[in-house]
């Protein structure tokens, strides 16, 4: 029902920074709006895990080691959700992953690679 679309990811040096974009390509409006929004991640032999999320009523929270260098935000007249990335180190490098919560269900997109070199 709802397609993501990741792009914005490469290689970077550490401290660097990046901007994630998750399209909702094939949503209408209403439903982008009602959708809670994620971005996690997955490294190499590791769980994926929560980096930041935004919900529909605007909330925001943030993963420890993301905090303080990492913004979510979304723009509902585009239905797109961005992950800026500051800071970045080593650590970041992972496949970053946009999700989506519509009515109780999940929806992925496919994943882009960031690469943090030292």
């Amino acid at each position: 029902q709802m397609q993501l679309v990741e792009s914005g990811g490469g290689l970077v040096q550490a401290g660097g920074s990046l901007r994630l974009s998750c399209a909702a390509r094939r949503a209408i409006l209403s439903t982008f709006t009602s959708s809670n929004m994620a971005w996690y991640r997955q490294a190499p032999g590791k769980q994926r895990e929560l980096v930041a999320s935004s919900t529909r009523d605007g909330s925001t929270n943030y993963a420890d080691f993301v905090k303080g260098r990492f913004t979510i935000s979304r723009d509902n007249n585009k239905k797109t959700t961005y992950l800026q990335m500051n800071s970045l180190e080593p650590e970041d490098t992972a496949v970053y992953y946009c999700n989506a919560e519509y009515a109780g269900r999940p929806f992925w997109g496919q994943g882009t690679q960031v690469t943090v070199s030292s």
